[in-house]
């Protein structure tokens, strides 16, 4: 039997290449193939008999996939974010509270909260001064309807 070292050495680097690239961008899904080129890749430098003429090569290959799977399972529950959806949405503004940045004038959508890091035009039934804190009541589209966390007093 013939064995190039060229392959297996290629096999490894690319396997080394594809865990790396999962290590700094996790989420690419390079784990599983990356261990199976390395599995393969050290099985036909150092046991070129065993991955080519018999089962226990294949059957190896196989476990170091298997185990690979386990792992990236377990790994990505550590390094994924445990976060809130990354788009909002109007409605999942209720009950926040928020500050006008651009009055609000009743029966229009020129005023602006900002709401967390977000600004939404904003609506309600009467003038919200610039610096009120607010919070959302209602959401519709692109607008929340709000009214002042405390009410305005009397001068």
């Amino acid at each position: 039997m013939v064995i190039d070292v060229g392959l297996g050495i290629l096999l490894v680097v690319i396997g080394i290449a594809l865990l790396g690239a999962e290590l700094a961008h996790p989420g690419a899904l390079l784990f599983i193939p990356g261990t199976i080129l390395l599995v393969a890749g050290f099985l036909y430098l150092f046991f070129p008999t065993y991955l080519l003429d018999s089962a226990i090569g294949p059957l190896a290959v196989i476990a170091g996939a298997a185990i690979a799977t386990v792992v990236e399972m377990f790994y990505y529950r550590w390094v994924a974010p445990t976060h809130n959806p990354l788009s909002t949405t109007s409605v999942g503004l209720v009950g926040m509270d928020g500050i006008v940045v651009a009055e609000v004038i009743p029966d229009t959508l020129k005023g602006k909260v900002r709401i967390k890091s977000e600004v939404w035009s904003a609506r309600a039934p009467f003038r919200i001064p610039v610096g009120t804190r607010v919070k959302v009541v209602q959401g519709e589209g692109v607008s929340v309807a709000v009214e002042p966390v405390e009410p305005p007093r009397a001068g």
